[in-house]
């Protein structure tokens, strides 16, 4: 019995990081998650807290080039990053197109991953569906 327990253990590891590398998003998801510790009846909030907690929303853009070509493609007006800068404590004085960038990376990363919520429900649901039914 517990061979078969540790195979379906297995088998679902397997499926779940499948799932999770095939999603599309800026974050790279298993470098910052662990599948044993998943919450599979909120999987989504359970993800998210582990990524949020191991810095993989946290996106630096580095060099005055690449900073100002990410911000003239997601936010040429600024107003966004700035008002970004501003929720986080920061004054103008001391904002940068660095900072301004990374602050509208890390949003982005965020607001990309969490139009997967549904998905990622909706796959746990299933996987453990599937499990209670044997």
């Amino acid at each position: 019995m517990t061979n078969l327990n540790q195979n379906s253990e297995t088998n679902n590891t397997e499926k779940i990081e499948t799932f999770l590398r095939s999603l599309r998003t800026e974050i790279e998801i298993m470098d910052y998650i662990q599948i044993e510790d998943i919450d599979y009846s909120n999987a989504y909030l359970s993800i998210y807290e582990m990524i949020e907690e191991n810095g993989g929303f946290d996106i630096e853009i580095i060099y005055y080039s690449n900073a100002i070509n990410y911000l003239k493609e997601n936010d040429a007006s600024l107003h966004e990053s700035i008002e970004i800068a501003l929720e986080y404590g920061y004054e103008l004085k001391s904002i940068n197109s660095e900072l301004l960038a990374s602050l509208l990376a890390s949003r982005n990363a965020r607001d990309e991953f969490s139009e997967l919520q549904d998905k990622i429900n909706d796959f746990f649901s299933e996987l453990e569906t599937k499990e209670e039914n044997g």
